[in-house]
């Protein structure tokens, strides 16, 4: 039986009337994604009390007071405090392996697997109101909160895990009960969890886990730049990265070849996918966990950062019948998420998208996406030609690698389709030789390509500790400014303060230099002009660079000159 809609509960317990049902279900119409309940109570229609009935009518759950509880020592060592404050919970007892949770949540459905998944113990679930809930955290948790020192400090002197780690981790056979016991032991789970949880608090996009000969380090990377962690101690290289393929259903047993897996959460009630890279290096397996988390990004084309002339060149393009639209630039520079931006934008009953990406980083409704998978051969050109019975009218392809997937583009978009895809190359200009050094013929690149957007992301200075300060001549000489854009400008940076981790820099934003092929760019490339000559010719038409947009950026105090020498490259 389906459970009963939460707010005909709220009917049928005499809380609220048919009338102001109607008004919440409205008010929740405006903004998809917000709680029924949550909305109710900000407009005044329902008490926390309430909320917690209702639930636990709908849920078939118990309600708790937690008001005066007495909660053992041994019980909150299980669940950390930033677990308790991500998920909401706040852990009552422990017996027999099933440990009772209190949450105010009960209608997030993946939280009890979550609970499962990362505490190893099965879960049974009562309700609390929420300013309970949050009172017994303050309560228990802010005293003494738990550190990831703390717990490294914890694992330095258990001599019996370290004699384990080390009889385990040796080249030798070895007892794959013994193993997962290894890596399902509290101190290498308790860890693990408060890496993951800090690392996607602090909204890191990749996780890095590297074995050397006298460490091992685990490194973060948050806004483009990897940070160090508190490095754990070296004879839990095994345990950790073994914990990581247990929860990614990879083979603990295969230590000599790469491994790629997926971990599915659901954190502080949003969900996060971890790709997980598994590759055998000289002193054990290195592990890299690239970070999905979809609260953070926003598919919103007017959101990634382009400004108004450009986005407005960018629409006309994707709206286009047919075509190529290629979007370049380096590994983690925001492709896939303008790409998925556009699609979102074109996302149309009327129409049929379909993408073949590797991976699939992002489910979007209404679009048919197909994951790569090149063992069996599903590849992107033999994905693209199945793709074409498919009867498209837009499709984007992950990326173009080779000449076959190149051209069978070229034909696509010939054929009247419009194709969105992705390439490696330092700005718009130079795209035109990367194909043709990948044996495309240049009336087909004529023929087809309509637009090229090259873009970077640079990191935005916390407006917190914001300061002004005077370029170095160094910076002045690598920018290529003039002494009169220096005096008439203002340069700042971030000084460093508790809001961004002392790095200055919070957010990122998006540099974008979108060249539109017309008829005279078009003779140029089919006369073999060179890159710059593109170039000279694309900002006369109005084209902005990479280096000019984050010359910009760095007027109107968004970003560093660091960072835009950085991210860009100065035009001959």
């Amino acid at each position: 039986m389906a459970a009963r809609r939460i707010g005909q509960i709220f009917v049928d317990l005499g809380f609220i009337t048919d009338e102001q049902l109607d008004m919440l279900v409205e008010e929740q119409s405006q903004n998809p994604g917000r709680l029924i309940g949550r909305i109710a109570m900000e407009m005044g229609l329902l008490d926390e009390d309430q909320l917690a009935q209702a639930l636990a009518e709908q849920m078939n759950l118990q309600i708790i007071d937690l008001e005066g509880l007495d909660i053992s020592d041994e019980v909150l060592e299980e669940v950390s405090d930033a677990m308790a404050q991500l998920y909401k919970v706040v852990p009552l007892r422990l017996s027999d392996g099933v440990l009772t949770v209190a949450t105010c949540e009960p209608q997030n459905l993946s939280m009890e697997d979550e609970l499962r998944r990362f505490l190893g113990y099965d879960i049974r679930l009562l309700i609390a109101i929420e300013s309970q809930i949050n009172k017994t955290i303050d309560r228990y948790y802010s005293e003494e909160q738990e550190t990831l020192e703390k717990i490294l400090e914890e694992l330095e002197n258990d001599t019996d895990l370290k004699k384990a780690a080390q009889e385990l981790s040796g080249d030798g056979p070895i007892n794959l009960t013994d193993v997962a016991e290894l890596a399902d032991s509290a101190p290498v789970r308790k860890l693990l969890n408060m890496v993951l949880l800090l690392a996607i608090k602090d909204h890191a996009s990749d996780i890095h886990f590297e074995p050397f000969e006298d460490e091992f380090r685990i490194r973060i990377k948050s806004d483009g730049v990897l940070y160090e962690m508190v490095p754990p101690p070296r004879h839990l290289a095994f345990a950790i990265t073994t914990r990581v393929k247990v929860m990614a259903n990879l083979d603990i047993a295969e230590r000599r070849l790469p491994q790629d897996g997926r971990i599915e959460l659901s954190v502080g009630g949003h969900p996060v996918d971890l790709r997980v890279a598994v590759c055998p290096t000289m002193f054990g397996e290195s592990v890299v966990m690239r970070v999905l988390d979809r609260s953070v990004v926003s598919l919103d084309l007017t959101k990634v950062g382009m400004d108004d002339e450009t986005i407005g060149g960018f629409r006309e393009v994707i709206e286009k019948p047919n075509g190529i639209v290629l979007v370049t630039g380096p590994t983690g520079s925001g492709k896939t998420t303008t790409l998925y931006s556009a699609l979102s934008e074109l996302n149309d009953i009327k129409e049929k998208l379909i993408t073949t990406e590797d991976p699939v980083e992002y489910d979007i409704d209404g679009i048919v996406q197909i994951p790569i998978e090149s063992d069996i051969g599903v590849t992107f050109a033999a994905c693209l030609r199945a793709i074409l019975r498919q009867d498209p009218d837009k499709i984007l392809v992950g990326e173009i690698r080779d000449l076959e997937t190149a051209e069978i583009a070229v034909q696509a978009s010939l054929t009247g389709h419009l194709v969105f895809s992705t390439l490696h190359t330092n700005d718009a200009p130079s795209t035109v030789t990367r194909m043709k050094d990948m044996g495309v013929p240049t009336f087909l690149i004529t023929a087809t390509v309509e637009a090229i957007l090259a873009q970077r992301l640079v990191r935005r200075i916390c407006p917190d500790c914001r300061e002004e300060i005077r370029p170095s001549e160094d910076q002045i000489f690598d920018l290529g400014l003039t002494a009169e854009m220096v005096d008439n400008g203002k340069f700042f940076r971030g000084g460093g303060c508790e809001s961004c981790n002392n790095t200055g820099y919070k957010g990122r934003v998006g540099l974008f230099e979108l060249m539109v092929l017309d008829d005279e760019l078009r003779d140029m490339i089919l006369n073999n002009k060179s890159s710059d000559e593109l170039r000279t010719a694309a900002q006369k038409k109005g084209m902005v660079t990479l280096r000019d947009a984050g010359i910009s950026f760095v007027f109107n105090g968004t970003t560093t000159l660091d960072e835009v020498i950085r991210e860009t490259i100065l035009e001959a």
